[in-house]
């Protein structure tokens, strides 16, 4: 199985025997990145992660499970009988549309339109991709995401500023930003505590969910790609990457 996210410690909270990560970063090379991966073999494709929040009602911490993924006016449904096990196994989830955009929103007005004119009840970079390759190849897919930051608080830029193109932060970067702004000090120190809360939830559902990560077992698995549906996948390979002390696997996109 494929796991995209887009941080690096979503990474080391999803990896686990017989997965293959690929941290997405600034999204990048992603789409090709997954195109590789998916060629060795693929049972399904998992947007695991943190999200910004559109919907107001939604507090840090808060798991969504995407009923379907926005890009633009494309609309592309989730794997239901993987939705329904997720949502069955995670504790108090929320069951949704998910929005991709190719950058963070940071401010709440932002969220706020976007909440209006699309319904989406979170935001990420990475689901409308692992969608769109999901839906190309013929593989099933599912998102898991969790509020982060809620649509009425805004991302300072000192936090911004220091995330890096792989998806790691750049703590210098993050300081000299915080000497210039140190009015920012407080939003940030609040920003922390709600990756927390989303970092707690993540690690949690991660570990209910187990080594398949909730995807249902495989039906009339074919040795290739070609008449799958819902409950039809292949079993395969993890694909290029490095290799991780319990045989995990990790892959950057950058």
């Amino acid at each position: 199985m494929i796991v995209v996210v887009g941080l690096a410690f979503e990474a080391r909270i999803a990896a686990g025997p017989g997965l293959h990560v690929i941290c997405g970063g600034n999204g990048k090379n992603l789409p090709a990145t997954i195109s590789a991966a998916i060629a060795d073999g693929c049972r399904g494709l998992l947007s695991f992660g943190v999200a910004g929040g559109l919907d107001p009602a939604l507090q840090p911490g808060t798991c969504v499970i995407g009923s379907a993924v926005l890009s633009g006016k494309r609309r592309m449904p989730t794997d239901d009988p993987w939705s329904q096990r997720l949502l069955q196994t995670i504790p108090n989830p929320v069951h949704g549309t998910l929005l991709g955009v190719p950058a963070p929103i940071a401010c709440p007005d932002a969220k706020r339109a976007l909440y209006l004119t699309t319904g989406a009840l979170a935001v990420d970079m990475e689901s409308h991709v692992v969608a769109s390759m999901a839906a190309q190849h013929g593989v099933p897919m599912a998102a898991i995401r969790v509020i982060t930051d809620p649509a009425k608080r805004t991302i300072p830029s000192a936090a911004l500023e220091a995330m890096r193109p792989n998806g790691t932060i750049d703590m210098l970067t993050m300081i000299r930003s915080l000497l210039k702004k140190p009015c920012e000090l407080s939003s940030l120190l609040r920003t922390a505590f709600d990756a927390r809360a989303a970092r707690a939830t993540l690690r949690r559902g991660r570990q209910l969910l187990g080594p398949g990560l909730g995807i249902p077992e495989a039906r009339n698995v074919e040795s290739g790609f070609g008449a799958t549906g819902s409950l039809g996948w292949r079993t395969g390979g993890s694909g290029p990457g490095y290799a991780l002390a319990d045989r995990r696997t990790f892959h950057s996109a950058d």
